[in-house]
């Protein structure tokens, strides 16, 4: 079986997904490291797997980014953008994209080295690589290794058609669709950024791998084997690139973990005082937003169904902000488990991330979408037309709009969500392995030849 390097960006979000499907890739009998900053060690071993460290950025999240310890640097960068998302989507994303490069490619050719060293040290037969560690990407195609690309939100991060600009949404839910005006400042900085990255791959490699070929569009690199998305296959999504096979997983949950004697408690009490539990979550980042987790909070109290609504919210660094919420029926904490808590409650209010799109739809759970950055935009819409979510602006959102929100998901968008998750079934972590590690015995364990013979080294 093959020797199997997993190379995932210092962010919690992008890390916990990868280490199941490095637990999952493992238990198939693959041999695998998972390669990361220190921060995240735990995630390999609480999954069985080989740990190397490995930084493929200077910016970092652990779990709530607001207490990330990182550079002055990051820390404005991350405020900055804060400020941006209260000024609404178009904002967020300029922003965004003018950050991009500090965000994904800071220092190329010090990764470079970490992964000679790293290939040299492990030599493994492939590489497992996530599509936003753009530094590693191209690391692994100026050394010509074999790997296979994990794309770890909405399909789109990989743009194949050519009207598609990575950072501009595919398409826009309805409550958050800009006036197409407000649009151009957004494509003209994404088209910037577009050229900016292809020309930067292209002098790159021909520096410091002359006999590599010069890659095309650079946000459209990927693996030429094998692109993973953590994501289902919607019919309506854009055409992915020609070349490489393309395995939709669905997910990349594992099974979900049972809930502790402490959190069983909490969800009895709640049980008691509510009909209903609402899960409140933005996000690693977004959990900052306390003036939106505090609109909802405040609007969900308001629900007048039976004895009325609970709600959890994973407040991040904000939890004492929003302390004076808390009562009987708000429970106020940094974070929550997530995955364990999601078939025990009623609905969900999230940011639009890959990741909390993807465990509500698998658990059946219907969602309310306040969509900030990023992709969250285009999986809002893809929940939107899936029929599993309601999106409403967050920077709008008032008190009173969240008690009929959280009506429709009960009566319209839960029975819809619940047929929705039975899609799912035989999809997530182990299908993807199992399709990863067929692709590698087609493709051949065996370390890969330069031209000529031998193993490149540029």
């Amino acid at each position: 079986m093959p020797r199997v390097v997993i190379i995932s960006p210092p962010f919690r979000s992008h890390a916990a997904p990868l280490s199941v499907l490095a637990a999952a890739l493992r238990e198939r009998g693959a041999n695998v490291f998972f390669a990361c900053t220190e921060a995240f060690e735990d995630l390999a071993v609480e999954t069985g797997t080989r740990f190397v460290p490995l930084a493929v950025t200077r910016n970092a999240n652990t779990g709530i980014a607001e207490t990330t310890a990182q550079e002055r640097g990051e820390a404005l960068r991350l405020a900055e953008f804060l400020d941006a998302t209260r000024r609404g989507a178009v904002p967020a994303l300029v922003l965004q994209a003018r950050h991009r490069r500090a965000d994904m490619l800071a220092e190329p050719e010090a990764v470079l080295a970490r992964l000679r060293e790293l290939d040299a040290r492990v030599r493994p037969d492939w590489y497992l690589v996530d599509q936003l560690a753009y530094s590693a990407t191209l690391g692994l195609h100026c050394l010509r290794a074999r790997y296979a690309t994990y794309c770890p939100g909405h399909p789109t991060y990989v743009p194949a058609a050519p009207g598609l600009l990575f950072g501009v949404p595919y398409d826009w839910p309805a409550a958050v669709r800009p006036d197409p005006s407000a649009l151009i400042g957004l494509e003209e900085a994404a088209r910037d950024n577009d050229h900016a990255f292809t020309e930067l791959f292209a002098s790159f490699v021909r520096a410091n791998a002359p006999g590599a070929p010069v890659p095309g569009r650079a946000f459209a690199l990927t693996s030429p084997h094998a692109v993973l998305y953590a994501y289902p296959q919607l019919p309506w999504l854009p055409p992915v690139p020609t070349g490489p096979e393309h395995v939709f997983a669905g997910h990349m949950t594992g099974n979900p973990p049972p809930l502790d004697h402490t959190w069983s408690r909490i969800l009895s009490r709640l049980r008691r005082a509510a009909d209903r539990v609402v899960l409140v979550a933005l996000g690693t980042f977004l959990s900052a937003r306390d003036d939106v987790l505090r609109t909802v909070v405040s609007g969900t109290l308001r629900q007048a169904t039976g004895t009325g609504t609970a709600v959890i919210v994973a407040a991040g660094g904000r939890t004492a902000a929003l302390a004076d919420l808390a009562d009987e029926r708000v429970v106020i904490v940094p974070s929550v488990p997530q995955q364990a808590l999601l078939p025990y409650v009623d609905a969900m209010v999230h940011h639009g991330g890959n990741n909390s799109f993807t465990e509500c739809l698998r658990s059946g759970v219907p969602a309310l979408l306040l969509p900030f950055s990023s992709d969250q935009f285009a999986i809002a819409r893809d929940a939107e037309r899936l029929g599993v979510g309601l999106v409403r602006d967050p920077n709008a959102l008032r008190p009173d709009d969240v008690p009929q929100a959280l009506e429709t998901l009960r009566t319209v968008i839960g029975p819809a969500t619940a047929g929705r998750s039975r899609g799912l079934d035989g999809l997530g972590p182990g299908y993807a392995a199992a399709r990863l590690l067929e692709v590698m015995d087609r493709q051949g364990s065996g370390r890969p030849a330069a031209p000529g013979g031998g193993r490149p080294r540029p």
